[in-house]
């Protein structure tokens, strides 16, 4: 009479692992899922190298057209290649990416106390009522934010698409853990609740505020690049320039000589900094280069003038 009741002991332990074991299938499954959409869109949009490279070659274009705006010049001058705006873009997105990576690492910390927090069913109430004020404060912050960009165009906010962005996603795990925190039986019947399109569009929706403070963050910079030559012309390299024809450099500060004799002329200009070479064309800014005043010599790098650079703190 024994044997049965050791038998029935020994299957009640197994019988109340089953619905921990059947519940932590469930959760990978829904893991394996979310990642399997996310593939899915990526697929859609294109292959991940390609879109990086598409983003590196946009931010980069973005960042030195604004500086050639703010110098009076059209990008399409320079005739960058798509590694120079590569190159250029790495500046621009740095920042950004550290702060994303730095930020998510923290949300994954955050979110993995509270779902330790959930698995106490008397903490379940009070983070409940905590969501729902997290999601109304979220939703709420991204709402202002966008009114006032749209009540007031003319003023440059340069991070509120990340704010933008922040609310919305605050509030939307506000929204998650709210639903994370109700009752298994209420949960099990929501959970036949497609959200794949909710997810979707905070995604898309996510993203393209994270492309556009992006582009403001890079445009920004360019602007700030064309004042920082302003401000540190003087620190440019030296350029003198050779020629065997007289060129009629009018650039304030820029003084003509003659450097050979009337059988084989040759003239001589300095007083110009060396800005960059690039697409056949060496750029040269004039001594005391200014956004308001200051002039961009533009000679062709085809031989036809001798240019020689110096260290601008050489004596």
């Amino acid at each position: 009479m024994s044997v049965p009741q050791e038998s029935a002991a020994s299957q009640e332990p197994a019988a109340s692992q089953e619905p921990a074991a059947s519940q932590e299938a469930e959760e990978r499954s829904l893991v394996n899922n979310r990642w399997q959409r996310t593939l899915d869109v990526l697929s859609v949009i294109g292959p991940p190298l390609t879109v990086a490279t598409a983003l590196l070659v946009y931010f980069g274009w973005a960042r030195t057209d604004a500086q050639a705006k703010a110098m009076g010049l059209d990008v399409s001058l320079f005739g960058y290649t798509v590694q120079d705006f590569i190159l250029r873009s790495i500046q621009s997105l740095f920042q950004p990416l550290a702060w994303l990576v730095v930020i998510g690492l923290l949300w994954l910390m955050v979110d993995r106390l509270v779902s330790r927090l959930l698995g106490a069913a008397r903490y379940r109430t009070l983070l409940r009522r905590a969501a729902l004020v997290v999601l109304v404060l979220g939703f709420a912050y991204a709402a202002v934010m966008w009114v006032a960009i749209v009540t007031q165009p003319e003023r440059i906010l340069l991070y509120a698409p990340f704010l933008i962005a922040a609310g919305l996603l605050v509030g939307a795990w506000g929204l998650s853990v709210r639903r994370r925190a109700a009752d298994p039986a209420q949960r099990g019947l929501r959970a036949t609740t497609p959200r794949s399109l909710e997810r979707s569009l905070v995604f898309v929706l996510v993203t393209l505020l994270l492309f556009w403070g992006t582009s403001d963050y890079a445009q920004a910079l360019g602007r700030g690049a064309a004042i920082d030559y302003q401000e540190r012309s003087s620190l440019l390299p030296t350029a003198v320039v050779y020629s065997k024809e007289r060129l009629a450099v009018t650039a304030p500060n820029v003084h003509e000589e003659s450097a050979g004799t009337d059988a084989v002329p040759l003239y001589r200009y300095t007083g110009l900094r060396l800005l960059v070479v690039s697409g056949g064309r060496i750029f040269l800014l004039n001594d005391g280069w200014t956004l308001a005043q200051g002039r961009v010599v533009v000679l062709r790098d085809d031989g036809s003038v001798r240019v020689e650079y110096g260290n601008a703190n050489a004596n």
